[in-house]
């Protein structure tokens, strides 16, 4: 595209009158910097705003009004609150040649591919010749499983041969079940929830495969069909809450409609909060992981990150690296006062959306002051560890985990809370980790720092604009049971978002992983986390010249299955049939077709089913054309039994009473 307007654009100068300052659309070639910037300024909205998924849940779920101002607040000042103390930081995790970012690898790799001059091969296609093939390709076929024919999305094949029967249709369902035999045709399937296999490496395929495999086929039936927390009760796997006698938790009976806090007369006379045991799992794998992230990294990064660190401290101020040095001599730094003001500005900002607007988000001012303390004391930690070992610890459970116990039974207080908490230190790291790929590509930094404020801004507002008119505007938005078949608006990450503001936010942690509540016995989960990766780490050290002991990373293997939900078990398959046809077998055998072409096929199948996607909504689903009403056109694996609890006098509309 840039090349296109390079060819076509008119390069006629036009002044700004009154003023000295002149412009041209096309002033001149188009570069490498210019598709730097131009991919980060996109960048800034592609992981999207996580703080719109609050106000889904008030909108959609609780069926609460919010401010707004309030809203738009709330989603601006959460993504760029890190961006504040990323200053703070920025001169020992960019400019320090210790701190190398290796995601930022790939990116570098890509972008000179498609602008180093390429010489197509005899009877072969040059690499962007290779890219436009594939990106036609994908986006003509993406409008199959996304508009005629959603079901090929997953296909269970033993559900299509046991319509009747419960327990087939739990084994082989890929979105209710444990995905035996299931598969997709649609490559957003692939990359919508756990990444893009074809730029993860092998070994970390390998792991989260494994780590799938355990929970989905081992501990999961082990724990469903012996009726471990009453697990026959409730479906095998979902993402919804449950009470006692196995019904969708009703929130209203434990809610205080005017105060929106916990009723506990109410939630005493009715019902302890129950998870289907995969969702329980998460939680309990969630706290394994985060313990076992802190003991691998202490265990095999340890002397190396405070060698790092101590390296990088002396450095700043003595022998600098090639790029630093390059960067010095040609470009002005930005300014320390740029970041203090934002930070200053964004603080005072956040603290009017959660103190004013009558206290809708029900966090009180400390609230935010914690939160902020605790993503400013684990941004360089934690940086340091992305920025060395490609590995960023999480703070979502732990900062869900803290609110719920110090103000308990406020589900508002309790996300926002974790969004200040967790996003701002997730921006911040985003926001270095595009400063140190400015930095190798030689960006000048205050055109890197422009760029990135000014698309958070507009990716924001855009992402805001669009989500607040869709919950205004789309009838039954979110509810599945009242949406028309094949409709797109599910919600499918918002539903989990919600379902963590009931278990964390409503009941609170006091109540569900203690005695007091199901789960408590999840804590012991830190521990065994904490000590796992221990027998590993003492293997590799008694076997040194097994290098694949070396290679197994046990945080990688609790954490596997921490994005179900939203993601089922056909996105995991999926995911690793393509991962290990790419990285291991085509990486081996046909290891120059996979250097030349495999980031560019990934980036043009993402693309072209991107503008397909933007390109379906605008012209049919923004007005309510939806495909042809037949059997395919039910964005389902067709597995409805796969849902139904096998618990004796359990009824459930559709399913069979035992």
């Amino acid at each position: 595209m840039g090349n296109f307007m390079a060819r076509v654009l008119p390069e006629k100068k036009f002044t700004v009158p009154v003023t000295k300052w002149s412009f041209s659309f096309n002033p001149g070639p188009f570069n490498l910097k210019e598709h730097v910037l131009i991919t980060i300024f996109a960048n800034c909205g592609a992981s999207g705003v996580y703080a719109l998924s609050i106000v889904t849940i008030v909108k959609a779920f609780y069926r609460r009004q919010l401010h707004p101002f309030a809203a738009w607040l709330l989603a601006q000042t959460t993504q760029m609150l890190g961006y504040g103390w990323a200053g703070v930081f920025r001169q020992v995790l960019v400019d320090s040649p210790y701190m190398w970012w290796p995601e930022n690898m790939i990116a570098v790799s890509l972008f000179r591919a498609l602008h180093e001059k390429d010489v197509r091969p005899k009877g072969g296609l040059s690499r962007l010749q290779f890219f436009l093939v594939v990106f036609v390709t994908s986006f003509a076929y993406y409008i199959i499983p996304a508009y005629f024919f959603p079901s090929i999305s997953a296909v269970s094949v033993l559900c299509l041969i046991w319509k009747d029967s419960i327990f087939p249709q739990q084994l082989g369902s890929g979105l209710h079940g444990m995905g035996i035999g299931s598969f997709s045709l649609d490559w957003s399937a692939v990359v919508s929830f756990i990444g893009n296999p074809i730029s993860t490496p092998a070994f970390a395929i390998v792991n989260v495969l494994v780590g799938f495999f355990l929970v989905m086929y081992v501990m999961t039936p082990l724990t469903y069909y012996n009726n471990v927390y009453s697990a026959k009760k409730f479906p095998i796997f979902s993402p919804h809450t449950f009470d006692q006698n196995g019904q969708t938790y009703n929130i209203s009976r434990v809610l205080n409609s005017e105060s929106f806090d916990l009723n506990m007369a109410g939630y005493e006379g009715y019902s302890k909060l129950y998870l289907s045991v995969l969702f329980a799992f998460t939680y309990g794998l969630g706290f394994a992981s985060l313990a076992a992230t802190i003991t691998h990294v202490g265990l095999y990064h340890g002397k190396t990150i405070w060698s790092l660190w101590s390296k990088a401290k002396r450095n700043l101020h003595g022998k600098q690296d090639v790029h630093t040095r390059i960067m010095k001599k040609n470009y002005e730094t930005v300014p320390n006062w740029w970041f203090y003001a934002i930070l200053v500005l964004v603080f005072c900002l956040s603290l009017y959306a959660i103190e004013g607007f009558n206290k809708q988000l029900q966090l009180p001012w400390w609230g935010l002051v914690m939160a902020c303390g605790m993503a400013l004391f684990f941004t360089l930690p934690v940086g340091i560890i992305q920025a060395t070992t490609n590995q960023q610890i999480g703070l979502n459970i732990i900062t869900e985990m803290v609110i719920g116990y110090v103000y308990p039974g406020r589900p508002l207080a309790n996300v926002a809370f974790k969004t200040y908490g967790y996003i701002s230190m997730t921006q911040a790291l985003s926001f270095i980790s595009d400063f140190k790929l400015g930095h190798y590509m030689k960006i000048p930094p205050k055109s890197m720092f422009l760029v990135q404020l000014v698309g958070t801004l507009v990716a924001s507002s855009v992402y805001f604009s669009t989500a607040w008119w869709l919950l205004t505007t789309v009838e039954h938005i979110c509810d599945k049971t009242k949406l028309p078949l094949g409709s797109p608006w599910t919600c499918p990450g918002d539903e989990v978002f919600y379902n963590a503001s009931i278990i964390w936010g409503v009941i609170g942690p006091m109540r569900m992983f203690t005695s007091k509540g199901v789960y408590g016995n999840l804590n012991w989960w830190f521990l065994a986390g904490g000590l796992a990766p221990i027998p590993a780490y003492l293997l590799g050290r008694k076997y040194p010249d097994k290098k694949w002991i070396r290679l197994i990373n046990v945080p990688l293997i609790l954490g596997a299955t921490m994005s179900m939900p939203p993601a089922r078990a056909v996105n995991y398959i999926m995911w690793g049939i393509v991962g290990i046809y790419f990285n291991m077998y085509l990486y081996r055998v046909h290891k120059k077709w996979w250097a030349r072409n495999a980031y560019v096929l990934a980036a043009a199948l993402n693309a072209g089913i991107a503008f397909l996607a933007v390109l379906l909504y605008f012209t049919l689903q923004s007005y309510d054309v939806a495909g042809p009403d037949w059997w395919g056109l039910d964005n389902d694996d067709h597995c409805p039994l796969a849902s139904c609890p096998t618990a004796p006098g359990v009824v459930v509309e559709g399913c069979p009473v035992f």
